[in-house]
């Protein structure tokens, strides 16, 4: 069973070759402006304009907590937003983080990523400003992406 990989460096510059998806979490309010998203507008203009629009059309798709949102950035590169915080702020019902959506969305970015024969790279999805703990994160990566056979890194930003 492959493990999950840590290296330094950028999550928006995946290592390796062959086919790769980035997975980030997202808000469920259609906020796109802080943490880790910042990286990716900066290399890629499609994954936050795609997840404006499928917020705003939210009526008639499947937005909503542990929905994943797929964007092609390059021939060989996707960006997965994956619904996976409930607001942005800590308060009285605890931090953002919702772990129950970030599973579901995982198995999507599992199933994605084994129909395109991809590997799985991402920062520490949910850790930021969603106010998740790696170690409630990492075994849900273990056993969606991990278990499943997928080549996962998971980049620390120097």
């Amino acid at each position: 069973m492959p493990e999950i990989t840590y290296v330094q460096g950028d999550a928006t510059a995946p290592q390796g070759k062959g086919v790769k998806v980035i997975a980030h979490v997202c808000n469920d309010l259609g906020g796109w402006g802080k943490g880790f998203v910042l990286a990716v507008s900066r290399r890629w203009p499609e994954p936050e304009a795609a997840y404006r629009r499928w917020h705003r059309e939210r009526a008639g798709n499947d937005f909503a907590l542990g929905a994943t949102q797929f964007v092609q950035v390059s021939p060989h590169v996707w960006v997965a937003n994956m619904v996976g915080q409930r607001g942005m702020r800590r308060g009285s019902k605890g931090v953002p983080v919702r772990y129950e959506a970030i599973d579901t969305a995982l198995a999507a970015v599992a199933d994605r990523a084994e129909a395109l024969g991809a590997s799985v790279h991402m920062p520490r999805i949910g850790c930021g400003l969603a106010g998740g703990t790696w170690d409630r994160i990492e075994p849900l990566i273990e056993k969606r992406l991990a278990g499943r056979g997928i080549a996962v890194t998971v980049y620390d930003y120097a």
